[in-house]
């Protein structure tokens, strides 16, 4: 799964690959979150400019759901689509990764697996991933560093208790882009979905369980899942925001 020794480090490559096949029933939107709009645009249309704007990429892959008909048009050559989604984030996830090696890419190749539904990615925070992760061995993901209180619940009360306030100071939310080895994360996630069935939660908890111990790159607070509806709100805010910046800037 390792670069071979001949190989140059310039000739690897990075692609991402963004799952967009889910359903988001938790966000309670009348179709699948990601086209939900936001800022005048699909929410997955703020996703991918972000990794447009990362020149090192050579290709960014969508992975569809197979009857998906609401994907924008593009005429962006590096933008591919493919609809071969699966039942489950990691089995869509590891269904984009056999394209790409059947296609283009080699397994000593980078791959950064994204949320479609994390729209306030910026190419900066890509950028800071790729470059802390392009010299390790493993590879890693952006996170932020838990800033709230953690509680633990007791199980199966009515109405739910507090069991124990958790130790936060070594606690992280995982985020992503999630940055591993074609070869190693394709790996992975066969052995986490052959022993869990519905496979690992991320790419991370997949390339942990089989060993290794990604690093941790801080991402930031604005880099959340769109989940539930009052999180579309605040991202609305945030485009809104951020689009006024570079028009305050344009006209300076």
């Amino acid at each position: 799964m390792n670069d071979s020794p001949s190989e140059k480090p310039e000739s690897v490559r990075y692609w991402a690959l963004i799952p967009c096949a889910g359903r988001g029933s938790r966000a309670a939107t009348a179709g699948p979150k990601q086209y939900e709009m936001i800022n005048g645009r699909p929410m997955v249309e703020h996703t991918l400019r972000a990794f447009a704007g990362v020149q090192r990429l050579a290709a960014t892959l969508v992975v569809l759901a197979p009857e998906d008909d609401a994907f924008p048009v593009h005429d962006d050559t590096q933008l591919w689509t493919a609809r071969c989604g699966g039942d489950t984030r990691a089995q869509s996830v590891l269904n984009g990764l056999n394209w790409l090696l059947q296609n283009v890419a080699r397994e000593s190749d980078w791959v950064l697996v994204h949320d479609a539904a994390r729209c306030l990615i910026t190419p900066e925070q890509i950028n800071r991933l790729i470059d802390t992760c392009a010299g390790d061995a493993v590879g890693g993901l952006l996170s932020h560093r838990l800033a709230d209180t953690l509680k633990q619940q007791r199980a199966h009360s009515d109405p739910v208790r507090v069991a124990a306030t958790v130790e936060r100071g070594d606690k992280w939310l995982a985020q992503t882009p999630q940055m591993f080895r074609v070869g190693a994360l394709i790996a992975a996630l066969i052995a986490a979905l052959q022993r869990m069935g519905s496979g690992a939660t991320d790419e991370s908890a997949a390339m942990e369980a089989a060993g290794f111990e990604p690093l941790l790159v801080e991402g930031g607070a604005l880099n959340f899942k769109l989940t539930y509806p009052e999180d579309f709100a605040l991202a609305q805010a945030v485009l809104e925001c951020r689009a006024r910046n570079r028009t305050d800037k344009d006209t300076a």
